[in-house]
């Protein structure tokens, strides 16, 4: 059993988080990872109404009584999101945990997180912000290395750099991810100092990602060599599926356009239109180098047990291998 602080704060049976992935972790979704016994977290994002916003909460907490979490958006969006209203709603409905992401700490969201006694997860990019959330009262810290999918941020810090360094420099609990796709994955998170790993690319190829299974097994025939780096020169940089699309960008980038040229090809509504219909081509979908080591698609459940089964036979294997001299 993976005992860490992190399960024991966040009352969950595996030291695993789900990562926040826009258009993807629907109600239903974040309801079967934490049923599973990870951390489910729910996109705020996703939600034009406090009304969506509220009733994808209700559903959550019908499917499952485990413990999930919310994200707080703080990323630059096109359409306006009230975060103060989705605290307000996050409050109501006795939401334990909320998670933050973006450019910035959340200055003005953070004492409203304290005066309603949630646990608070920032995730960033390296100490510097790392130290600035702690500041202000942060329960754990969450930073991935470059390897992973989606933003990389600005630093391009692998996994084995990046976690350790954090976890030197801050008394708070550390979450780390980045290319963790097994359990040998989950036990290099736990080996580097972290309390629990994040995860995003292990969990599109499950059966319950409500994405289409065209796009699930186009990933699956993926290696670890099929992602790019695109957004870089708009200071946006994400890790993707090297498809038709992520060349496209690449292409408009290499010729000098700026953001509005590039938002035709970038815009999350085609990405959503993709998961939805299935064209593996269509739009860009954020992907880790780790998408090479995974080869099923088991049920979240089977995926959590058995990165946490795997992850304990490693811990097991190195104890009873490595000999220390005296």
């Amino acid at each position: 059993m993976l005992k860490t602080r992190a399960t024991e704060k966040l009352g969950i049976r595996y030291p695993i988080i789900g990562g926040t992935m826009m258009w993807i972790s629907s109600p239903e979704f974040v309801a079967a990872i934490s049923e599973a016994g990870g951390l489910g977290i729910l996109a705020s994002a996703m939600f034009d109404t406090k009304e969506g916003f509220a009733q994808a909460i209700d559903t959550i907490q019908a499917k499952t009584d485990k413990p999930f979490a919310v994200n707080l958006n703080l990323f630059p969006t096109i359409r306006p999101v009230n975060n103060q209203e989705f605290l307000e709603i996050i409050l109501e409905k006795g939401v334990k945990v909320v998670e933050t992401s973006g450019h910035a700490a959340p200055t003005e969201l953070s004492q409203g997180f304290k005066d309603g006694n949630l646990t608070w997860i920032h995730k960033c990019v390296g100490v510097r912000y790392a130290l600035k959330a702690q500041s202000m009262g942060a329960d754990f810290i969450t930073v991935v290395g470059y390897e992973n999918g989606g933003a990389t941020g600005v630093l391009d810090i692998g996994t084995l750099v990046l976690v350790p360094t954090v976890v030197d420099a801050v008394d708070t609990p550390v979450i780390g991810g980045g290319g963790v796709s097994d359990g040998r994955g989950l036990a290099a998170i736990l080996a580097l100092g972290a309390e629990a790993a994040i995860i995003g690319t292990a969990l599109l190829l499950t059966q319950e990602c409500p994405i289409h299974d065209y796009l699930k097994q186009h990933l699956l025939k993926a290696t670890e060599l099929d992602t790019a780096l695109v957004m870089r020169t708009i200071k946006n940089t994400h890790r993707v599926l090297n498809n038709d699309a992520a060349k496209q960008c690449a292409a408009l980038e290499a010729e000098g356009k700026g953001l509005e040229e590039l938002m035709p090809v970038i815009t999350g509504e085609r990405s959503r239109k993709m998961y939805q219909e299935g064209d593996p081509n269509l739009g860009i979908v954020s992907c880790g180098q780790g998408v090479g080591m995974i080869h099923a698609i088991p049920s979240v459940a089977e995926r959590l047990a058995s990165m946490a089964e795997q992850a304990e036979r490693t811990i097991a294997r190195l104890h009873n291998s490595v000999v220390v001299a005296s």
